[in-house]
């Protein structure tokens, strides 16, 4: 399928989500997991022992929609220093600036802003720079 800049390297979408999943896995887990359960006010006692496939099945569909938009968005073979800063200016401005008006008006801690746009600006930026590598 194209798009209105040229070919999308569907290979290249798939392998962009798969690593930024994979990242979600060590970002809330061994990296982050403790600061985002205390930020979000999760507990090992109120946290569910272990997901169920339906969650990682809908996130990593989200990962894939996200990372088939983006290359739309970048178009045919962007230049890498292009996309992997594109990538960091969608996660930090767009997605984090986002999630920092909405955690404003609810009152959420920064903390949790630093945690869910970090992670948010480190996919994106690993969109940019798989989607710049391979095309």
């Amino acid at each position: 399928m194209e798009n209105a800049m040229g070919q999308i390297n569907y290979l290249a979408v798939l392998a962009a989500a798969a690593a930024a999943f994979l990242l979600g896995g060590v970002w809330y887990g061994p990296l982050f997991g403790n600061a985002w359960m205390q930020a979000s006010g999760v507990t090992p006692e109120t946290r569910e022992p272990g997901h169920r496939p339906k969650v990682f099945i809908i996130s990593f569909l989200w990962a894939l929609l996200g990372a088939w938009f983006f290359a739309m968005f970048l178009g045919e073979a962007p230049a890498l220093a292009f996309a992997t800063a594109v990538g960091f200016g969608t996660g930090l401005i767009w997605i984090a600036g986002s999630f920092a008006i909405n955690y404003q008006f609810e009152g959420r801690p920064s903390r949790l802003l630093l945690v869910n746009g970090g992670y948010h600006t480190a996919q994106y930026t690993l969109y940019g720079l798989i989607l710049g590598l391979w095309h």
